[in-house]
């Protein structure tokens, strides 16, 4: 259940930021509508690896489309499997 909080409540920021160390971001609302995000920095850290993975991953995906890959048997070849 993700955590909803006022901005207002920020006046008591150690205990939002508690929800933050448990591993879920908090999400804060102004005026009844979402306006910021407050997570903790591993969990940011984690996120921001995880995007750096999947552009790699879709670079790569791109690479072999445009030039070409190599198949599993040439990929192994010469290799005693």
């Amino acid at each position: 259940m993700p955590n909803i909080l006022p901005v207002s409540d920020l006046k008591n920021y150690s205990e939002v930021l508690s929800k933050c160390e448990a591993g879920e971001p908090v999400y804060l609302t102004k005026n009844g509508r979402g306006k910021y995000v407050v997570q903790s920095i591993e969990s940011y850290e984690k996120q921001m690896a995880t995007i750096k993975l999947l552009i790699n991953l879709s670079q790569g995906e791109e690479s072999i489309i445009k030039e070409g890959g190599l198949t599993i048997e040439e990929a192994f070849e010469g290799w005693d499997l």
